[in-house]
């Protein structure tokens, strides 16, 4: 048997997000000689415990997918990891030690103190992002090129774009029908365990989900108003 402990925070309705979190595992399992059995670290992360002939194959494969939480860190290295927090003048990303992106690392992101850039981007807690560290010893770090990229990707889209914690796509998809916003929008990809995107119809707007959909889901909402 081997041992994982996965990037996958376990948090809000933990009874849900810890059977989405068995679904999600066992669909990546189930064309290997692996079974799995779950539980969660003291520190809220998803630990596998996998059997079978395939178990270090499949161990190898969920780290390498999901990332897992690390507590050393190294100048320049590339991590995987969540939003923590955020703050007016920095954003705090877990990795599983907690790495602060201080407002002068975020220039790549445009004008404005932390808050405001999260806010303009949709950020909100236990988003998954990747991020590099910068001086290891202060653990500070920015966001990878690539991460800013698919942000300004989808900033400079024809479509808005709301981002939803706390919530399996199952019951943000029940939310959007039950608004009768089916027909606004393209569709609704996850990002992460129970984080997920609502992709808006160019003729939709973001804002007016958010407000429809709001009192239906538990979880925190952001929007990126598309600005082509």
């Amino acid at each position: 048997m081997v041992t994982v402990k996965l990037l996958l925070k376990i948090y809000g309705n933990r009874e849900r997000a810890f059977h989405s979190a068995e679904v999600l595992i066992s669909n990546e399992l189930k064309e290997l000689d692996a079974s799995a059995k779950f539980s969660v670290s003291d520190d809220n992360w998803l630990m596998v415990d996998v059997s079978g002939e395939d178990s270090e194959f499949a161990s190898n494969f969920l780290g390498s997918k999901f990332g897992m939480p690390v507590t050393e860190l190294s100048k320049n290295e590339v991590y995987s990891g969540v939003i923590h927090q955020i703050r007016e003048k920095e954003i705090i990303v877990d990795v599983g030690t907690l790495v602060s992106i201080p407002q002068n690392n975020l220039t790549i992101l445009g004008a404005g103190n932390a808050k405001q850039i999260a806010t303009r981007f949709g950020m909100i807690k236990h988003l998954p992002v990747k991020i590099e560290v910068t001086d290891e010893a202060a653990r500070t770090g920015a966001f990878t090129k690539a991460q800013a990229d698919i942000w300004w990707g989808w900033k400079k889209s024809e479509q808005d774009r709301v981002i939803a914690n706390a919530v399996t796509r199952s019951e943000l998809k029940a939310a959007v029908k039950r608004t009768g916003h089916a027909r606004d929008i393209y569709g609704i990809e996850r990002l992460g365990l129970m984080e997920h995107m609502i992709t808006c119809r160019e003729t939709s707007d973001g804002p007016g989900i958010v407000a429809a959909i709001g009192r239906f889901v538990k979880g925190e909402l952001g929007v990126i108003k598309a600005s082509s």
